[in-house]
């Protein structure tokens, strides 16, 4: 069960949708149920009204539920999820795991104390959203990271360029990516050592960060190219050479992970989930602040030896967990923990 889906585009519309269909593959009879309106298609359950603006109202489960009659629930939360709350307020006979996809605060871990019990398995996408879960509810939250299809993402090689290095960032543009933090890095590595950055991604902030590199002189060597399509975004990350992921409040990163598969050494916040699947050094380089993400990412356009060392690592491996194999198998142990 999940507030959002597709034809909504993000990370858990997109997770959702590819665990639900290598679940189907390994035999399991899956369902999902979305407060999210849009066409109709085998498997999927839209529930409740069609409201302005097509938000994830979501109306009763009881329906479903006892024409299904599930063995385990699964229901993906982010920060606000009405839908994900409802499901977990009226299906308490129903064995279930919440995978919380976002970064809480205080105030949600006072919501989800009234909404999870003892039936109830707890899971993160990443150590970063795991930790304020844990002091939240003092309960035992296993950590399983968003899947991924690898191969589509081992087909490209980095490029070694010839001239400035390429720097390429890929998300939505609202205010929890932090894109002008991205766009003030930029500007700081620019000033130091000659980039060009391609910025791939559409949202509410895009027309002021426009404005932005036009007021700075930075819209001739950073292009925004608004929103592309995943064999689009591979071909950015083709010619690319480094990743940037700003975000401190990223609770996995999906787009860095493509990204780290692709090849490309990837600048991230250290206190992101970006964290768990890039070390220091060997997938690419951490920082705990906008200068410090900065500073990395002149080190790795000024050091040739370790950008290539690292695409090299990069893409040479795999990081195993985050494979649908594995993330398949630590799902089916929590859905065994509660039956």
């Amino acid at each position: 069960m999940s507030d959002c889906f597709l034809p909504r585009l993000g990370g858990i519309e997109v997770q959702v949708d590819e665990l639900a269909s290598v679940q189907r593959s390994a035999g399991h009879d899956v369902r999902v149920v979305t407060a999210t309106p849009g066409p109709p298609r085998d498997g999927l359950v839209r529930v409740g009204p069609r409201v302005p603006w097509g938000l994830p109202v979501g109306g009763s489960l009881r329906a479903v539920l006892d024409g299904f009659a599930p063995d385990v629930l699964h229901v993906h939360a982010g920060v606000v999820s009405p839908f994900a709350w409802r499901a977990l307020a009226t299906c308490r006979e129903v064995p279930s795991v919440v995978t919380v996809h976002s970064l809480w605060d205080g105030g949600v871990g006072a919501l989800y104390r009234r909404l999870i019990g003892d039936e109830v398995t707890v899971s993160a996408v990443s150590e970063a959203a795991a930790r304020p879960i844990r002091r939240a509810l003092d309960v035992p939250v296993h950590v399983v990271p968003n899947g991924i299809d690898t191969r589509p993402w081992r087909e490209i090689r980095p490029w070694l360029p010839t001239g400035a290095v390429q720097v390429a960032a890929v998300g939505r543009l609202a205010p929890r990516k932090e894109p002008f933090t991205l766009l003030r890095i930029l500007r700081d590595a620019g000033r130091r050592v000659p980039i060009r950055a391609v910025v791939v991604g559409d949202g509410p902030a895009a027309p002021a960060m426009r404005r932005y590199l036009r007021h700075h002189r930075m819209d001739g060597w950073v292009r925004m190219t608004g929103r592309l399509t995943r064999e689009e975004v591979r071909d950015v990350l083709a010619a690319a050479d480094v990743f940037v992921a700003p975000a401190r409040r990223e609770s996995f990163g999906l787009a860095a992970l493509e990204a780290r598969l692709a090849g490309l050494p990837v600048v991230a916040h250290s206190g992101s989930g970006v964290a768990d699947f890039v070390r220091p050094e060997k997938e690419g380089l951490l920082g705990s602040s906008a200068a410090g993400l900065a500073d990395a990412l002149v080190r790795l356009v000024g050091d040739s030896e370790l950008r290539h060392g690292i695409a090299s690592h990069n893409g040479s491996t795999e990081p195993a967990r985050c494979t649908w194999p594995s993330v398949l198998a630590a799902f089916e142990e929590l859905y065994g923990l509660r039956r």
